[in-house]
């Protein structure tokens, strides 16, 4: 029997475990709120779209339990199996997404550089389809919600577009203000969602049993090998129900891997398989219900308050991949793919939330065309999955490099593992593209703009730094400042920190002050941003002193893609090695390149061009290192590409 002493011992190991078990629970019901909205809300249109009329699948009973066998079995192989089994695997020091899954990709094959850049290009197309998915999914979703008025009363239907842009207007209109509030409760919202999903399928599933066939794989497998050529395009449409899969992936950083997968097989999976399910036996009762096979699942009483609940489901689904779409564009920044912009943190105490006006007022600008330009979620449903498509296949790819190169698992495994979901995605992405001329071309053209603009940036940028190099060579920074002080110039109080992305060469900006002003601070700071392909940089490591002469130093800071970056903040912690940045007597001096192309090889005329107004309109530099406006000084410099 143990003694009083041993059971006291034991105590805080129970209490322990029982934090952790409620800690594991908030934090499943947190990632259904963030992570589900977005698959949570396909209900309300995938079935709609795959017996529309414009398809050619004819509604009839062998055709419904192939449709939802094959619906039922993907949710299974793509979300079960390929992301929540395989794929978060697949952790950047816990971060997740594609740009994590990239970097690990890539630092996989760092030794094969023609591989590494072709990673590198791939791994860009596929997080600038994410924005083509930032595009659809407010759009569809919100739409899809809103045409539940059509259901309750035909009177409201010319109604449909304008509420749903005022839905989304006042959307994005109020990211500014951050969702530090509204995401407290976007948990038991999509609890209750889920819930009435289960309940609602479960329902109809008991008046219509015969829709469990539709459990079984064979149904899946015959429809396709019956329909042939009518079932590979009803595929476009089947993907639909797993939009939103690769935010387990994306957003694994924020509630790791156990929480959502949690959320997932005890919840979520369960309440689309029954609600699937439901309005397959709802259609085998009433097929005439096709019309809204969703909305029909309810009796009238409940037209309205699930019209209700409908939208508020979509505008968390949609705030989801708008705050999805700010971090991939934060991410892309650091690692280089884009220009810096304007990035607003809108919590004192959550890092993760940001908010990113330029982006903010693009996607409203295209989520208001797509939304007018198509008219109906059905249109849309038609737009909608080839940017999905695309992106899981870029993400399978990706990961047999990881798993071949990064885990050193054997050629046949990884070959067998990603090669069967190779095979499911290329399936999926090819019935899509069969779907451009009827709208899948708008978010393939957002994609293929976003991915001109990275791979033009990241190679103007890489041009330009090379130029200066070569200029910053001819006078190297330590022959320079032995010859300074050979003769020094007149010193003057305070400390001026020269920006320079060479740690070895002479910044413009110090050339142009000593040119025109004459005079050198006390303490001369030379200072270089680093961004590493890895999401968090240690505060203890992020800066590092070298001191040169004189009171002149070097200073490297050093971020991670998901760091959040504040170059004030990050210099207080040089007071260990002595040197103290006091506000009102340190001054920032940047320097302000222009462009100038000039035909030679590396990169198109046009994409120069492109490449000199973007760094001409980039967002502002010293808001983005959070640089106080007031003690900044820009300098000019001509550099040619």
């Amino acid at each position: 029997m143990p003694t009083p002493a041993t059971i006291e011992s034991r105590t805080p190991a129970f209490g322990d475990a029982e934090r952790r078990r409620a800690g594991l629970l908030g934090l499943g019901l947190a990632a259904i709120g963030v992570v589900y909205g977005d698959i949570g809300t396909s209900p309300l249109y995938v079935i709609k779209t795959v017996f529309d009329p414009a398809g050619g699948l004819a509604l009839d009973p062998a055709n419904l339990v192939g449709i939802i066998s094959l619906i039922f079995w993907s949710l299974m192989i793509v979300v079960s199996l390929k992301y929540v089994t395989l794929i978060m695997r697949a952790n950047d020091h816990g971060e997740g997404g594609i740009m994590a899954l990239l970097t690990l990709a890539s630092s996989a094959v760092a030794d094969r550089p023609r591989l590494r850049n072709a990673i590198l290009l791939l791994g860009a197309f596929g997080a600038a389809l994410f924005y083509g998915d930032g595009v659809i999914t407010p759009a569809i979703s919100v739409l899809s919600a809103v045409e539940g008025l059509e259901i309750a009363t035909p009177l409201l239907k010319p109604y449909v577009i304008p509420i749903t842009l005022v839905v989304l207007i006042a959307l994005f209109f109020v990211q500014r203000r951050g969702t530090a509030g509204i995401g407290a409760v976007f948990g038991p919202i999509m609890l209750v969602w889920f819930s009435v999903l289960a309940g609602i399928g479960l329902i109809n599933v008991v008046a219509a049993p015969a829709i469990l066939a539709a459990l079984n794989p064979f149904e899946g497998l015959a429809f396709c090998l019956h329909h042939g050529w009518l079932a590979f395009v009803a595929l476009g449409a089947v993907v639909l129900a797993l939009t939103g899969a690769e935010a387990l992936y994306a957003d694994m950083g924020h509630f790791g891997a156990r929480p959502i997968r949690l959320a997932w097989f005890a919840l979520v999976f369960p309440a689309l398989a029954l609600n699937y399910l439901g309005q397959g036996a709802l259609l085998l009762a009433d097929p005439k219900a096709i019309e809204n096979p969703f909305y029909r699942l309810f009796p009238s009483w409940a037209l309205y308050p699930m019209v209700a609940l409908s939208t508020v489901a979509t505008v968390i689904a949609s705030q989801a991949v708008i705050s999805g779409t700010y971090s991939m564009t934060k991410q892309a920044i650091q690692l280089g793919f884009l220009p810096r912009m304007n990035v607003v943190h809108t919590s004192a105490k959550e890092i993760g939330q940001i908010y990113v006006p330029a982006i903010n007022w693009a996607l409203l600008a295209a989520v208001v065309a797509a939304v007018l330009g198509f008219g109906s979620s059905t249109n849309l449903g038609a737009a909608y999955g080839i940017a999905v498509t695309g992106t899981m296949l870029v993400t399978t790819f990706l990961t047999f490099f990881v798993a071949r190169y990064g885990w050193h698992y054997g050629w046949l495994l990884c070959l067998l593992v990603t090669g069967f979901f190779f095979l499911i995605d290329v399936t999926f992405f090819s019935a899509n593209l069969l779907k451009i001329s009827q709208g899948g071309w708008f978010p393939l053209a957002i994609g293929l703009l976003i991915f001109t603009i990275m791979t033009t940036w990241r190679r103007g940028w890489a041009m330009m730094l090379a130029e200066e190099h070569l200029r910053a060579g001819a006078t190297p920074l330590k022959p320079f400042l032995e010859s300074l002080f050979a003769y020094p110039p007149h010193r003057v109080g305070g400390t001026a920190i020269f920006l320079t992305a060479d740690p070895d060469g002479v910044p413009h900006a110090l050339l142009h002050n000593l040119n025109h002003n004459r005079v050198l601070h006390e303490h001369v700071v030379f200072l270089t941003v680093v961004n590493r392909e890895i999401p968090q940089v240690a505060v203890s490591e992020r800066v590092s002193v070298q001191p040169l002469e004189r009171g002149c130093y070097h200073i490297t800071v050093t971020y991670g893609f998901k760091d959040d970056v504040d170059l004030p903040r990050d210099l207080q912690t040089s007071k260990a090695c002595g040197l103290v940045f006091e506000p009102l007597e340190t001054s920032y001096f940047l320097s302000r390149a222009t462009v100038v192309p000039v035909p030679r090889k590396g990169m198109a005329i046009w994409r120069k061009l492109l490449f000199g107004i973007m760094l001409r309109n980039v967002g502002n530099v010293a808001a983005y290192f959070k640089l106080p406006a007031n003690r900044v000084i820009e300098l000019g410099a001509r550099v040619e590409i």
